[in-house]
């Protein structure tokens, strides 16, 4: 089964990562088959300045919107 390499921005919360890992597993189990225990979900936090598009750090953007 898969492993799922989910980059994201720091901040979000565990309950936001576990949500997402519950719906990507759901998700591959339905699409793909195979358990739940074989699909692998791995989150990477990433600092808005380790981050750019179009040339530009996103840090540098406007400041992103409060987590909930």
């Amino acid at each position: 089964m898969p492993t799922l390499r989910v980059e994201l921005f720091e901040g979000r919360t565990a309950e936001q990562k576990r949500a997402l890992a519950k719906e990507l597993t759901e998700a591959c189990v339905r699409v793909l088959g195979g358990s739940a225990d074989g699909v692998d979900v791995l989150f990477f936090d990433i600092a808005r300045h380790d981050w750019a598009t179009g040339g530009v750090l996103w840090s540098d953007k406007a400041a992103p919107p409060p987590a909930r």
